[in-house]
């Protein structure tokens, strides 16, 4: 007799990403796929002093067990940050360290839904939020959005028309997948909105320290009188992804729910992680470092941008965003992105199509860019064979 699997796996399907990045594998593609970091721009040898420093000088707390919430010292660090960045008023007890901001989403989940619970979000949207969240039971309504963010008329209308709203999940800077960042308008009425009506909101920016042109607006969570917003952020786009630190921040009584359910899921982040970073940020200035990321992704943008302009055929639209790793690309509604893919995938070139970024689906003639990760040379070879191959379609 085979084994029976909880309700919940059976609505668990791969994640569309994680497949295309199998067969990206092959140094041949020219990858616009995952959203990874440049692994040149790592910061490898300040990473080999940290460790040796944190060994000599602490090796047997490195190696040993730790609490819950994370390293002290790290956490203050975040806490600090976030209070220059964004006017908060932060200190360690508001943060939770988590294994990447993926595991904030997770937590999030089993913290704030009930099955048959809604979660109201961007339409499109982060696919691994969807998964997270999705494995919980809920019901996702997208609200529309233009270059502003998040429609706010929309989004209450969504909260009258639906009953058991427990999240709103947004990621106002250099939104995955569209590239689009939200106004300031727009932030403070998520809070309000928030306030008014008792709904969580998960802000999630893990984008938001690449911002390579225009001027930086402060995060939804500096405007919360309630403290019903959470924020989430990682390491893995500013430094490197292979350490998995990421962390959430909130209100401190709603951090202590989040410490209860990560408790008993891993009991804690990795010790020498959170350690290697914490002495990497007092030995580097880490805003130098970034300043290396941005100009980068500057370039790789401007490039992305300069060939889908010259070489796209009309119809095909596509976003310029200000910062991130993503371009959003729409095309003429009788093109399927998927078939389009095929073709790509046919001469070594790969992308994510739009569809899976939709809650509830369809959307099929959109996909996602990914800039960040080829060199300047592939990526102008790359988005020419995908031109060649959309004008096949059209």
């Amino acid at each position: 007799m085979p084994v029976r699997f909880a309700k919940r796996i059976s609505n668990t399907k791969a994640s569309e990403i994680r497949e295309i990045l199998k067969i990206t594998q092959d140094p041949e593609i020219i990858s616009f796929a995952g959203g990874l970091p440049a692994p040149e721009l790592f910061p490898v040898d300040g990473i080999k002093k940290a460790d040796a420093a944190v060994l000599d000088e602490s090796g047997m707390m490195a190696l040993q067990y730790t609490t819950t919430e994370g390293y002290d010292p790290l956490r203050t660090w975040i806490a600090d940050r976030l209070n220059r960045k964004n006017a908060t008023s932060m200190d360690k007890d508001n943060i939770l360290i988590t294994h990447g901001s993926q595991q904030a989403l997770d937590i999030a989940g089993k913290v704030f839904l009930d099955e048959g619970d809604v979660v109201l979000c961007e339409s499109p949207t982060y696919l691994a939020a969807i998964t997270a969240f999705r494995s919980y039971g809920c019901r996702f309504v997208g609200i529309p959005t233009d270059d502003d963010g998040m429609i706010m008329s929309d989004l209450r209308k969504a909260i009258k028309e639906n009953g058991n709203v427990k999240i709103i999940y947004v990621i106002p800077n250099f939104q995955n997948p569209t590239g689009r960042t939200w106004s300031l308008e727009r932030r403070k009425e998520l809070a309000k909105i928030s306030s008014e009506n008792c709904i969580a909101v998960i802000e999630d920016d893990p984008y938001g320290e690449i911002r390579f042109a225009g001027e930086d607006i402060i995060s939804v969570q500096s405007f919360d009188p309630a403290g019903n917003v959470l924020s989430t952020g990682t390491f893995s786009k500013i430094f490197c992804p292979g350490f998995r630190i990421g962390w959430i921040a909130g209100d401190e009584r709603i951090i202590k729910k989040f410490v209860l359910v990560k408790q008993g899921t891993d009991l804690q982040c990795n010790t020498f992680a959170q350690m290697t970073i914490s002495k990497y940020l007092e030995q580097n200035d880490i805003d130098e470092h970034i300043g290396k990321i941005k100009e980068t992704y500057r370039k790789r943008r401007d490039v992305a941008v300069r060939t889908m302009r010259e070489t796209f055929p009309e119809g095909v639209r596509f976003t310029e965003p200000e910062g991130g790793l993503f371009a959003w690309v729409e095309l003429p509604e009788n093109i399927n992105a998927r078939d389009v893919l095929m073709k790509c995938l046919e001469r070594k070139v790969a992308f994510v199509p739009g569809g899976s970024f939709f809650p509830n689906g369809g959307h099929e003639n959109t996909l996602r860019i990914n800039f960040s990760n080829m060199p300047e040379d592939r990526i102008v070879k790359g988005l020419r064979i995908m031109a060649d191959v959309i004008k096949g379609f059209v």
